[in-house]
């Protein structure tokens, strides 16, 4: 079963997942984690709720064959697609808030998109400083506030006059974290002492909007809430209230920033 609270999806929501939300949503998130990180070739690296690793695949062509890159995730599911995508890399099951490495084994540790999502997240970013090395980093990135994803703010709307609180909720997990204030205090009580947070544009591109739904619903965990008679009241409801994200060519296409907060370790 899909989980909304913790994100967890199942195994066909994994294969969506990868197909559709990493082109629309996460690809051109990793590069940037990866900057952040300041990633460089021989670099051993742990990217802390993996997904199917599209940071990961990004952070093991940064630091090359010298280097090692570990991607960790609770999901099978994700892990499965992962490792058919990339099988050099090392993926393996676990949870952020007990981290099976040394303490300062890892020149980096990054995080895209998972922090929102931890069953105690301040456990999990302490367990993420304790194994990076002295003067090494750490970067996580989680989505801004639900209002800075327009297409999300009416997508959530429409899901909330449709099926109601449940459903909608699902869909506003993700954007927890969006109050950088309330970002900065979950670093701040992980004894973390010294943070940045830089906030970045973004757009979500999808090819039409039966895509968009399609995505929203068989990729996460709205797979396990919405039945197929919800599914077609919700795309035939979408095709009129969010046209106004459709562009001319028929594409799908709106903004969504993000917050990625780094940490040098002393």
């Amino acid at each position: 079963m899909a989980d909304a609270r913790t994100g967890q999806v199942t195994q066909s929501a994994a294969e969506v997942y990868e197909e559709f939300f990493v082109p629309a949503l996460f690809l051109e998130w990793a590069p940037r984690v990866a900057d952040a990180a300041q990633l460089v070739p021989a670099q051993k690296v742990l990217d802390v709720a993996c997904g199917t690793g599209v940071l990961a695949r990004e952070s093991a062509r940064r630091v090359g064959p010298v280097g090692a890159v570990t991607g960790l995730d609770r999901n099978d599911g994700m892990l499965a697609v992962a490792r058919r995508k990339a099988p050099d890399i090392d993926w393996q099951l676990g949870m952020a808030e007990a981290l099976c490495f040394a303490d300062g084994a890892m020149d980096a540790v990054v995080s895209q998109f998972g922090l929102m999502f931890f069953e105690d997240r301040r456990a999990a970013l302490r367990e993420m400083w304790r194994v990076a090395r002295p003067g090494g980093r750490i970067a996580v990135a989680v989505w801004a506030a639900l209002e800075s994803a327009p297409g999300y703010a009416a997508m959530t709307v429409l899901l909330q006059r449709l099926f109601g609180d449940r459903i909608a909720d699902a869909l506003r997990a993700p954007y927890a974290l969006g109050d950088p204030k309330a970002l900065r205090s979950e670093f701040s009580e992980a004894d973390i002492p010294s943070i940045e947070i830089h906030t970045w544009d973004g757009t979500a591109r999808f090819p039409s909007i039966e895509s968009w739904v399609h995505t929203d619903v068989k990729g996460w965990t709205l797979s396990d809430l919405i039945d197929d008679e919800q599914y077609g009241r919700l795309l035939r409801a979408a095709q009129e209230d969010l046209a106004t994200y459709v562009q001319r060519d028929g594409t799908v296409a709106f903004g969504c920033a993000a917050h990625i907060v780094i940490a040098a370790k002393p």
